[in-house]
Parts: structure tokens; C-alpha cells; sequence
């Protein structure tokens, strides 16, 4: 059986129909649920690469864009994140067409969160070659998806954060009236305030923030 196969008939296996409608209810989705948590999903995904020896990037970067685009339900694309936040794929530069295209195509803040994880990885193992790509992302013009998927790719660095890179990605955004670019901004300076709060509350005075941005940038800011 094929890892992806694997992966399905697990899914299924764990499935409690009782949550389904909860879980589609609560993340707005057209795509159904089976009624597996989140958790639950990564716990299956690395099990099962455990026990079918899998070690091959390769094999696993196939398996999660089978799983991401021939998904019926939404625990099938989880299923793919956790695949490419496995060890092997972990600051894989190759994967950064796979990043975009789960935010393209997926469309909605759990898929974008979960990936802007793996990007955060890339800006470590590939600092250069990434500040580029987010660069390019942070403008988009078809997808605020994207755009989200720069602005909060830093988040959980703490003081790795490069301060330049991230004001360049939120300079395109900060008049985005769209609730979910303007929270990412607020987001990603909440996070640097935590380890240098002189340079958010500058930032917050030089540039003109939306009052959600503002907000959230300052939260824990006295």
C-alpha cells in the first residue's frame, strides 16, 4: 500500500463523524471533515512513516502533493503538512513551490499558519535564498493568501528575526484593508515585541498602522 493509501485508510479508521460538522462549521469549509483532530492527524502521519521505514524526501514530498491535491477531506490536507514538517523535508528549499501552492490553493488561515512553520525553517537552514521568495510573496498580486504567508513566516524565530527582512514584506501590506493581512501585521510585530520591544514601538511610531495592526502589535506593550 502506498504511503498516501496508508494515510486515507488510517484517516478513516480514526474517524469520529461526530465531530465532522463541528470541525467544517468552525473552519468555515467547503471541503467536509472526517472528525479527526488536529493532533490526532500528526500522531497517525508520523507513526505511519515510522512504521513503513519511509526516510526518502522524495517519497514524502510526492506523498503530501498526492494528498493535498486528490484530498476529499480537510484532515487529508493536514496530513500533507504534517508529511513535509517530518524531519527529512524539514528547511527543504525544494518544497517552497509546495508552500505557495497550499496557500494559493488552500485559501484559509489554517492552511497558511501551518505552512508559514516550514518557511520559518527555510529562513534558518537557507537565510538568503528565502528573504527572495518572501520577498516576491509579500507583493502578490492574485493571492493575500501568499501575502500572509510572508508576513508571518518569521514568527517563532524570536531573535533570529531579521528586522530588515520583516519590514520590507510588511511595507506592500500596511494599507491592505483585508482583516487577515492587516492581523498578520499586528501578529508578526507582537512577536518581535516580545524580544525587542524598543524596536516595535519605533516601528509602531514611524509607520501608519491600521488600528487592528496597531493593536495587536502593542498587546503586551506597556
Amino acid at each position: 500500500m502506498s504511503l498516501p493509501a496508508a494515510v486515507r485508510t488510517s484517516l478513516r479508521a480514526a474517524a469520529d463523524a461526530s465531530l465532522a460538522p463541528g470541525q467544517q462549521a468552525y473552519m468555515k469549509s467547503a471541503m467536509p471533515f472526517l472528525g479527526v483532530r488536529v493532533p490526532d492527524v500528526r500522531r497517525l502521519v508520523r507513526d505511519l512513516v515510522r512504521d513503513l521505514g519511509i526516510g526518502d524526501p522524495a517519497e514524502l514530498s510526492a506523498a503530501a502533493r498526492e494528498l493535498w491535491d486528490e484530498a476529499t477531506h480537510r484532515e487529508e490536507r493536514y496530513a500533507a503538512a504534517a508529511l513535509v514538517g517530518l524531519r527529512p523535508l524539514r528547511g527543504d528549499l525544494g518544497l517552497v513551490p509546495f508552500h505557495e501552492h497550499v496557500a494559493r490553493t488552500g485559501a484559509w488561515w489554517d492552511h497558511v499558519d501551518e505552512a508559514a512553520h516550514r518557511v520559518a525553517e527555510l529562513h534558518d537552514a537557507h537565510p538568503e535564498e528565502t528573504a527572495t521568495v518572501v520577498l516576491r510573496w509579500s507583493s502578490d498580486e492574485a493571492s493575500f493568501w501568499v501575502r500572509r504567508l510572508a508576513i508571518i513566516s518569521q514568527l517563532g524565530r524570536k531573535e533570529r528575526t531579521d528586522l530588515d527582512l520583516l519590514a520590507a514584506v510588511l511595507e506592500p501590506n500596511l494599507a491592505e484593508r483585508e482583516f487577515f493581512l492587516r492581523k498578520a501585521v499586528g501578529w508578526s510585530l507582537r512577536e518581535v515585541a516580545k524580544v525587542d520591544p524598543a524596536w516595535v514601538r519605533a516601528y509602531v511610531e514611524r509607520h501608519e498602522l491600521s488600528p487592528l495592526s496597531r493593536r495587536e502589535a502593542l498587546k503586551h506593550l506597556r
